[in-house]
C-alpha cells in the first residue's frame, strides 16, 4: 500500500506487480472499533479485472508445466513465511476486522494448514491405473489444471479462507484471481506479498478489488474456469447461477444456523464453555457459529447457568487484552444484529441476556454487542429463521433427542451440528439419523482439518465438491483418462474389430 493523503490505498496484483488502481470508486476500510478510515480499497474497472485474468492466462501456459515439486515447495517456503509473521498478520487483521487478536491469529492458523496441505500435493494430485484391462490394453487418468480459477471471499475470515482457496488451486497448476472483501482485504493483501516472496511467479496469483459489478465479471468472464465463493446464501446462490450458466465449475459455501443438541447427561461445564465460546467468539460472525442450541429433557434448568457463563465474557476492541468478544464489522451489521434483537423481543421470545449497547470504555464509537440469549424460541420467529451473524443464542426445548434432531432436519440450513453427551449410543444414532453436512459431538464448531474437505450441505452449499481436502483437488482439476495399447513390431494384425469390445 501507498499513502495518499496520509492515508493508504489497497492495490491491485496483477502480473506480479501491486499497481495502483486507476478507478474513480473507492470505499473506505474502517476499524469496526475506533471507525479509524485505515485504508481506501478500490473497485477494480472492467479493464482491469480483464488484465488480471490476461495475466493469469498467460503464466498458466509455463505454470501447468511446472513440476509438482517446484511447485510444492513454493507452498514449503510459504508456510515458513506465514509463520515468522504471525503476529503481523494477526494485527492487520483485528485492526481491519476487529475480531481478537488471539482469535485473528486463529484465522491466519487455520488458513496455514491448508498451505501445509498444499505442501504435499504430489501426495494428493495422484491418478489411477489399471493394468491390462483388455488384451495389451492399460487404462490410466491424469489429474489435469483447468486454467484460470477464481475466489470471492467474505469479510469475516480475511486470512483463513483466501488460503482455503488459492494456494490449492495454484499447487494443481491453475493460476487464480482472488477478491477478497472489500470491508477487510488488508491482511490477504499482505498474504499475497508473502506469497510472492515464497516464490509464486507473475501472473500465478492476481488480485481485484470490488463490489457486485466485478463479482459479475468473474461470472462472466469466458476466461475464468472455475468459480470458488464463501459468504451469503444470497449473493452465493447468484453467484452460483450465473457461473455456472456461464459454463464454469462453481462451489459455494453460504448461510448457515448451526444447532446444538445438549443432554442431560452432557459434562456441564464443558458444554457451557464450548457453547459460549462458540456462539460468541468472533461476535458470533461465524458461518459456523453457534446460533441455536436445543436444550432436551432435564437440561432445560441449564438457562441460568447459561446466561451466567455468558456474562463472564468480556466486550472491548480486539487489541485489548483479555478481551472475548470484539465488534461487529461495521455500522451496518451493528444496526441489523440490533434490530434482529428488538425483533426478537416484539415476537415473544424470552430476552435472558441483552447484550445492546455495552460500556466499552475508551471505543465509545466501536460496533458492540455483546452476549445475547433469547430463551422461548420458536421456528416461526424472525430470530430462528434468519441468520443473525452476531453474538446472539436461541435456545429451544424438546424432550426427546428424536424430537431436536427432527427439529434441526427441518431447518433448511445444513453447514454444521453439534451434539453434547456422554452417551455413545445417543452420539452414533445422532450421527446416523442428522441431516448436516459436518457433525461434531462434543465439539461446538466442527470445521474439518485439511486432510478432509469443508463438508456443509443443503440449503448452506451449491456445488458437489466442498474447499480444501480431497475434494478441492478434484474441483480444481480435470480428468483425463487414457486407454492405450502398444503394438509389439512382431505382431501379426488380426482381422477388423467392429464391436464395442476391447479385444
Amino acid at each position: 500500500m501507498t499513502t495518499s493523503n496520509a492515508i493508504p490505498t489497497v492495490k491491485l496484483l496483477i502480473d506480479g506487480e501491486f499497481i495502483e488502481s486507476t478507478t474513480q470508486d473507492w470505499r473506505d476500510v474502517v476499524n469496526p472499533a475506533t471507525q479509524e478510515v485505515l485504508a481506501r480499497v478500490p473497485f477494480a474497472t472492467a479493464e482491469e479485472i480483464d488484465r488480471a485474468v490476461a495475466s493469469g492466462q498467460k503464466a498458466f501456459k509455463t505454470w501447468r508445466k511446472t513440476p509438482i515439486g517446484a511447485r510444492a515447495r513454493i507452498f514449503l517456503k510459504y508456510q515458513q513465511l506465514i509463520r515468522e509473521n504471525m503476529k503481523e498478520l494477526a494485527a492487520i487483521l483485528t485492526a481491519e476486522q476487529g475480531k481478537t487478536l488471539a482469535d485473528a491469529e486463529g484465522d491466519v492458523f487455520r488458513g496455514l494448514e491448508v498451505v501445509e496441505h498444499a505442501a504435499g500435493i504430489g501426495n494428493l494430485q495422484l491418478g489411477e491405473l489399471a493394468n491390462n484391462v483388455a488384451a495389451g490394453v492399460d487404462t490410466y487418468t491424469l489429474l489435469q489444471p483447468l486454467g484460470v480459477c477464481a475466489g470471492i471471499t467474505p469479510f469475516n475470515f480475511p486470512a483463513m479462507i483466501p488460503l482455503w482457496m488459492f494456494p490449492m488451486a495454484i499447487a494443481t497448476g491453475n493460476t487464480f484471481v482472488l477478491k477478497p472483501s472489500e470491508q477487510d482485504p488488508m491482511v490477504t493483501m499482505r498474504l499475497c506479498e508473502l506469497a510472492l516472496e515464497a516464490g509464486v511467479p507473475p501472473g500465478v496469483l492476481n488480485v481485484v478489488h470490488g463490489g457486485p459489478d466485478v463479482v459479475n465479471a468473474i461470472c462472466d468472464h469466458p476466461d475464468i474456469k472455475a468459480v470458488s465463493f464463501v459468504g451469503s446464501t444470497k449473493v452465493g446462490t447468484h453467484v452460483y447461477n450465473r457461473a455456472s450458466q456461464a459454463g464454469k465449475r462453481v462451489q459455494c459455501m453460504m448461510g448457515a444456523k448451526n444447532h446444538a443438541i445438549v443432554l442431560p447427561d452432557a459434562h456441564k461445564e464443558q458444554t457451557l464453555n464450548a457453547i459460549a465460546g462458540a456462539a460468541f467468539g468472533a461476535a458470533g460472525q461465524r458461518c459456523m457459529a453457534l446460533s441455536v442450541v436445543v436444550l432436551v429433557g432435564e437440561a432445560q434448568a441449564w438457562i441460568p447457568d447459561l446466561v451466567a457463563k455468558a456474562q463472564t465474557l468480556k466486550v472491548n476492541a480486539g487489541v485489548e487484552a483479555g478481551t472475548d468478544v470484539g465488534p461487529l464489522v461495521s455500522c451496518a451489521a451493528l444496526d441489523r444484529v440490533s434490530g434482529l434483537i428488538e425483533r426478537g423481543v416484539q415476537e415473544g421470545a424470552r430476552l435472558e441476556l441483552d447484550g445492546r449497547n455495552p460500556s466499552v470504555s475508551g471505543y465509545e464509537n466501536g460496533n458492540f454487542v455483546g452476549p445475547t440469549i433469547f430463551s422461548g424460541v420458536t421456528r416461526e420467529m424472525t430470530i430462528y429463521q434468519e441468520e443473525i451473524f452476531g453474538p446472539v443464542l436461541c435456545v429451544m426445548a424438546a424432550a426427546t433427542m428424536d424430537e431436536a434432531i427432527e427439529l434441526i432436519n427441518a431447518n433448511p440450513n445444513g453447514n454444521g451440528t453439534a451434539i453434547f453427551t456422554r452417551s455413545g449410543a445417543a452420539a452414533r444414532h445422532f450421527q446416523e439419523e442428522i441431516d448436516v453436512g459436518q457433525v461434531g459431538i462434543n465439539v461446538p464448531i466442527p470445521v474439518p482439518v485439511p486432510m478432509f474437505s469443508f463438508t456443509g450441505s443443503r440449503a448452506s452449499k451449491l456445488g458437489d465438491l466442498g474447499p480444501y481436502g480431497k475434494q478441492v483437488v478434484q474441483f480444481y482439476t480435470q480428468t483425463k483418462t487414457i486407454t492405450e495399447r502398444w503394438f509389439d513390431e512382431n505382431e501379426v494384425g488380426g482381422p477388423v474389430n467392429t464391436t464395442i469390445n476391447l479385444k
